[in-house]
């Protein structure tokens, strides 16, 4: 669920046009996403003690192997934002067109034990927990598509970055779950340029407790690049949380280090459109994933 503490964030969270005049399409809303009939997932499984160290999994029917999107959630990379049943909606949407879906959470900075290593070593511990799953639901571990919104986005793109982590790094772990493709779905996915934009919703201030103790060689997308692995951003035009800007100039320095990534900037869609089933981003999401998990 979003939480109490988005409140504070409303002016930045939900579209302009709640909150100024704007001559923008109308938008959708958290609120109205919320209000939909909540799907439910197959299992929930646990890989860790903290409350947050938890798994859903959706799962297809039919005999499988199923392909599987992993699903990591945004909220500013913090807990009383946003956790992961906000993916639902999407989430139920994959499962009903044949993909299984691994929907993750994870303490964010707000959190005991989140932070610099923790937000990121309960990502990899989390993503890592698919395999020993796989045989019981009949998942296949060679079709692995990350699929992240916002937060989730920089966060989705940092797993499959996670071969090209520094030795040194205390993130860095053996046999890490391969990614075949990422989609970022309005990601922030070069941290260093998030610190340094002030007009982004997630402010600049929850970057430097994210990195505290750590830095940015072996969080920030930029630092790893080439990660070898095809990426697609779907951003939108109206989004009040993400400036365009950061799609661009990251798609930009992904391409100039040889990586495959495209950008579908959509008209007409802001932030809360990326997650919701009806919507042309969502459909564009889509493409992406059947994409990702032929290659």
């Amino acid at each position: 669920m979003i939480r109490p503490a988005l409140l504070a964030l409303l002016p930045l969270l939900l579209p302009v046009a709640a909150v100024a005049a704007d001559p923008s399409p109308a938008l959708l809303t958290w609120a109205r996403l919320k209000a939909r009939p909540r799907p439910t997932a197959d299992a929930t499984i646990a890989y860790g003690p903290d409350a947050l160290q938890k798994v859903d999994l959706w799962v297809p029917a039919g005999p499988g192997p199923h392909p599987v999107v992993v699903m990591v959630h945004g909220g500013c990379w913090q807990s009383d934002i946003a956790d992961r049943t906000l993916m639902d909606w999407i989430a139920a949407d994959l499962r009903a067109g044949g993909i299984a879906v691994w929907n993750i959470d994870y303490r964010g900075v707000d959190r005991p034990g989140g932070g610099y290593p923790g937000t990121f070593a309960d990502v990899a511990a989390a993503a890592d927990a698919l395999a020993a799953q796989a045989s019981a639901y009949r998942l296949d571990l060679r079709r692995v598509v990350a699929v992240g919104h916002s937060a989730g986005g920089h966060l989705a793109l940092w797993l499959a970055a996670r071969p090209k982590l520094p030795a040194a790094s205390p993130l860095r772990r053996p046999q890490p779950l391969r990614i075949a493709h990422v989609v970022s779905l309005g990601g922030l996915p070069d941290l260093e340029a998030t610190a340094a934009s002030p007009d982004n919703g997630c402010g600049t201030e929850v970057v430097g407790r994210l990195v505290a103790g750590g830095g940015y060689a072996d969080t920030s997308i930029p630092r790893l690049l080439p990660l070898g692995v095809g990426q697609d951003l779907v951003n939108g035009l109206n989004d009040r949380i993400i400036p365009a800007r950061l799609a661009t100039d990251y798609v930009a320095t992904a391409k100039k280090a040889g990586d495959r990534v495209r950008l579908a900037m959509l008209a007409d869609t802001g932030h809360v459109e990326l997650i919701a089933p009806e919507t042309p981003a969502w459909a564009a999401a889509k493409r992406a994933i059947a994409k990702g998990l032929r290659r």
